[in-house]
């Protein structure tokens, strides 16, 4: 990809070698009948990792096809003797088989998580390399996890355009004969501890150690050397409390301070030789949550995000550079918004570490499948541990979320399979990780889960303020009597336990030059409208004291849906600074001048609207 980034930020060497780029041929298979690379007939060009459907692929072709292949020559990343070569894909859609050099490299399934195969052996000792991928997507298939992809030749009401193939990064690393594969970071807090877990791969040593050096801004805060006595090595590492609270804050990881902690890790040998070393970083932070309240770092927190489906005009699922996810995570922060919810998306490494670095929360969410079949319960499980365990180091990330509105599950109240499939995949994420809350099915029909999510459109701001300005006592009869989107809150097995509340989906209000092509939940004629509208909604729900937070729709236009607060292409459909006035409030003497004008706007477009309706009935 132009403008890049190391693909793991957090298990950073310094060899690598992007294979990313035009140098790939490619083919349409579109019956799926070619079974080797030598059946290809190579009749065009591709720019990887831009999925072909794509214009910054050069092919920009959208039709539906079973089959797309790959190939490309490279040169042997130079390497000492003894060093090992392993070939990275960051996500391939939907399932993936690699050859070098005419020999199998690796098959994998699921279309939003990294694999990769170490290839020394199938390398030649001299001249080009070859590599070859089949990928198999099955437009049609509604029993894979596929997210937003439609299944229709075009897209239609809340699907788009399908994501074929390779479309994140392709990458080669040289590492030792023993290296560093996995690591994982666990911040505790309350303890002032941090949890590192270290999985090795390689040729297997019991003689190696593990040299860990934690600073922040220079400082050292542990300078610590273990020894293994498996491939695997588990450690608490212990941080001076500095006491006073001014100084503990500072070290804490936050959206308004985003601390985060170096890491260098050196393997090494019984002579104190270094085998292999990485860095990585990590942050002092906790999550908790406290009776009906979200609590960031022993604080109860409100959350205020935006939905964020994560595609590009000319690029689909992959941002054009990494650049664009810095910026996505700049404009949801500059709006006023503290965190996003990833939406049907496991979003890539780099827009991770941009949230990790500038400070921006995130929810993670299961692309859904959409269908309960024998291959949705075969495939989801291990396809959701392998994301949850790709992320479950960036401070960034506060939740999982493995169902979203009973997607791939439309029976659950008559249904007892899948309302044990949800339960299952809940208690699944509570083991991979306990340290974070788990919504089991985003929405409605809450079964289990640790927060309670309500996807709401009503476009009536004073309606929806007295729907949820409720005391504790009527919760109940909420999550019973009222069903937005036609489905009930919560099932009969849910008990409420104090469970947070939030309004995870609501607004979704439509403006675009383009009407005819566009639509949304609701409609607006002009940018000064949908300001206005934006500002009542925002008010009227950041005024609901049952709310624990909310989550806005959306960030930006996807396509056809046009209800962003930014266009596509990122421009913003009224000021960046109304926008972040009315998401969070006033902070600034500018900013309560700003919303005085603002309410005065409102109710003098409400008079104005109401006079008009008298008139209008006296002329009846």
């Amino acid at each position: 990809m132009r403008g890049h980034g190391y693909p793991r930020p957090q298990l950073e060497r310094e060899s690598w070698i992007s294979l990313d780029g035009a140098g790939w041929d490619f083919a349409i298979d579109a019956e799926g009948v070619c079974r080797l690379p030598e059946e290809v007939v190579w009749d065009r060009k591709i720019y990887v990792p831009f999925a072909p459907e794509t214009a910054m692929s050069g092919v920009h072709e959208s039709g539906l096809y079973q089959s797309v292949w790959y190939r490309r020559s490279f040169d042997a990343p130079p390497r000492e003797p003894g060093r090992r070569v392993i070939l990275h894909f960051g996500a391939v859609d939907y399932a993936a088989t690699v050859w070098v050099n005419d020999e199998l490299a690796v098959r994998h399934e699921g279309g939003y998580t990294p694999f990769s195969a170490d290839i020394t052996d199938l390398l030649n000792d001299a001249g080009p390399q070859t590599i070859a991928v089949r990928t198999e997507d099955d437009p049609a298939d509604l029993a894979k996890p596929r997210g937003k992809q439609d299944w229709r030749p075009e897209p239609h009401s809340i699907w788009y355009y399908r994501t074929t193939g390779i479309w994140q990064t392709v990458w080669l690393e040289v590492v030792a004969e023993s290296y560093l594969e996995q690591l994982r970071w666990t911040p505790d807090a309350t303890q002032w501890e941090i949890g590192l877990d270290v999985r090795l791969a390689g040729k297997q040593r019991r003689d190696l150690r593990l040299h860990v050096k934690l600073t922040q801004d220079g400082r050292v805060l542990a300078n610590d050397t273990y020894s293994f006595n498996s491939d695997e090595i588990a450690r608490r590492i212990g941080i001076s409390d500095p006491g006073i609270d001014d100084y503990r804050n500072e070290m804490l990881w936050s959206p308004e301070r985003p601390r985060l902690i170096d890491a260098e890790i050196e393997l090494l040998d019984p002579e104190g030789n270094i085998v292999d070393r990485v860095r990585s970083y990590t942050a002092l932070r906790s999550i908790a949550l406290l009776g009906d309240r979200f609590v960031l770092n022993g604080k109860p927190y409100p959350l205020r995000l935006v939905l964020d489906q994560g595609y590009w005009p000319d690029s689909g699922l992959t941002a054009p550079d990494d650049d664009a996810y810095r910026r996505d995570v700049e404009l949801a922060r500059a709006m006023g918004f503290n965190g996003v919810r990833k939406h049907q998306k496991i979003e890539s490494p780099r827009f991770l570490y941009w949230a990790d670095r500038l400070g921006l929360l995130v929810w993670e969410e299961m692309p859904s499948a959409y269908r309960f079949a024998k291959q949705t319960i075969e495939r989801l499980p291990p396809q959701w541990t392998e994301a949850v365990m790709r992320d479950i180091s960036h401070p960034c990330v506060i939740a999982w979320v493995p169902f979203n509105e009973s997607w791939g599950v439309p029976d659950l109240p008559d249904n007892p399979a899948q309302r044990h499939f949800v339960e299952t995949m809940y208690h699944l994420t509570k083991t991979l990780d306990p340290s974070r809350p788990v919504i089991g099915n985003d929405g409605w029909e809450s079964i289990a889960t640790d927060l309670v999510t309500i996807h709401d459109y009503d476009a009536d701001a004073e309606r929806l303020a007295r729907r949820y300005s409720l005391t504790g006592e009527t919760i109940p009869s909420l999550l019973q009597s009222e069903r937005p989107g036609h489905k009930v809150l919560a099932l009969p097995e849910f008990t409420y336990k104090d469970q947070p509340i939030l309004l995870t989906e609501f607004g979704g209000i439509a403006f675009h030059r383009d009407r005819a092509h566009t639509w949304g939940y609701s409609r607006v004629e002009d940018a000064e409208d949908l300001a206005r509208k934006y500002y009542k909604l925002l008010s009227a729900v950041r005024g609901c004291p049952l709310l624990a937070g909310f989550c806005y729709t959306q960030f930006t236009d996807t396509y056809q849906e046009a209800n962003g607060l930014l266009y596509m292409d990122r421009t913003p459909k009224f000021p960046i600074e109304q926008i972040a006035v009315a998401t969070r409030g006033p902070v600034t003497p500018q900013d309560f001048q700003m919303e005085a004008s603002w309410r005065g706007a409102v109710m003098g477009n409400e008079k104005q609207k109401g006079g008009a309706e008298r008139k209008m009935r006296a002329d009846r």
